[in-house]
């Protein structure tokens, strides 16, 4: 599936929004799409990992994480479980870490910048909630697709 975000906008305006452009790309799958899984956390990778651990069946996990700029919420360890399990990426609205290896997997990772320093674990956070930033709500079961050009999201399945 070749996603370009460019087109998904042209072939469906005014049916899609619009991610405001902060994020980077850091894995080896610089474009992706697939249902939305969501979590919203801070500071606290936990639930990351289980979500990463469980069959991703090619979707893509939406990680709220407050936009923190002061640890990382995947690492290269989270970043394998989801090429493991299925997952077509992760967008992570705060930090990740191990963006070299991360750089080698074949799955997408979005993140607003890296930080080596690793976040707590006490399990704190929600799952398959709506989130928003960007200037846009994620919910599970919509559909997102990413690309150089940037994020988007949709209510039905477009490609």
């Amino acid at each position: 599936m070749e996603i370009q975000t460019a087109d998904l906008c042209d072939a469906h305006e005014g049916k899609l929004r619009v991610v405001s452009p902060m994020f980077r790309s850091y894995g080896g799958r610089t474009a992706f799409g697939g249902q939305i899984a969501t979590l919203k956390v801070f500071e606290d990778n936990s639930l990351v990992r289980t979500a990463l651990e469980s069959p991703g069946h090619d979707k893509v996990l939406v990680v709220d994480g407050g936009g923190s700029m002061r640890c990382a919420l995947v690492g290269d360890q989270l970043a394998l479980l989801g090429v493991k399990n299925g997952w077509a990426g992760v967008i992570v609205y705060g930090c990740i870490r191990d963006s070299k290896a991360i750089g080698t997997m074949d799955l997408g990772v979005f993140a607003l910048g890296t930080h080596p320093q690793k976040s707590i674990k006490k399990g704190a956070g929600d799952a398959n909630i709506a989130v928003s930033f960007g200037a846009v709500t994620f919910a599970p079961g919509q559909y997102v697709y990413a690309d150089e050009d940037g994020v988007v999201v949709s209510e039905t399945a477009l490609l």
